[in-house]
């Protein structure tokens, strides 16, 4: 039996929107993504990111950076400066990210090392992805990549984005 006629029930499940069983949807998330393409598990992701039926992006951003490991805490970070925007001089001088303003010492314009990504707060990467996500609205995709290889990071954000998410990429499987 191959992989799609395993996950087929789930698939229609998901693309119908009819989730009979939602205390196992972190367990459908790792049958559906195991063998799927990382592009369509960064759009479901980028899907649930963007969802009314799930917390803001920001939110799940600092979720997610408060689950993960040094290095992908620094990629997030590095990914959220990058598209900061000139903006984030003044918010950095407004006092309200004292961990990040105290590593990037009042300069945007360096690599932050796991090490240093390390001092910064949750609350101050939700703070940071709301203000970027309104400069640049691209940043829930490329947040999306970096995540869609990790699965078990993914699964901290709960079932409502779990869900949504393996929706949008059970839809992509049926068009596909």
């Amino acid at each position: 039996m191959d992989w799609m006629n395993m996950v087929g029930g789930l698939v229609q499940q998901y693309a119908s929107g009819n989730v009979t069983q939602p205390g196992q949807v972190e367990q459908h998330y790792d049958q559906m993504t195991q063998n799927t393409p990382l592009s369509t598990i960064a759009s479901g992701l980028a899907a649930a990111f963007r969802s009314d039926q799930t917390p803001a992006f920001g939110q799940l951003a600092g979720q997610l950076f408060g689950a993960s490991g040094g290095s992908q805490q620094a990629s997030m970070l590095n990914s959220l400066l990058a598209s900061a925007g000139p903006a984030l001089a003044g918010v950095l001088a407004s006092g309200s990210m004292p961990g990040l303003s105290s590593i990037l010492g009042g300069g945007a314009n360096r690599q932050v090392t796991p090490a240093q990504a390390a001092q910064v707060s949750p609350q101050e990467i939700q703070d940071l992805a709301t203000h970027v996500e309104k400069h640049d609205p691209s940043i829930v995709d490329r947040v999306s990549e970096m995540y869609a290889q990790q699965p078990a990071i993914v699964k901290t954000l709960g079932g409502a984005a779990m869900a949504v998410a393996l929706a949008k990429i059970a839809q992509s499987m049926q068009r596909g």
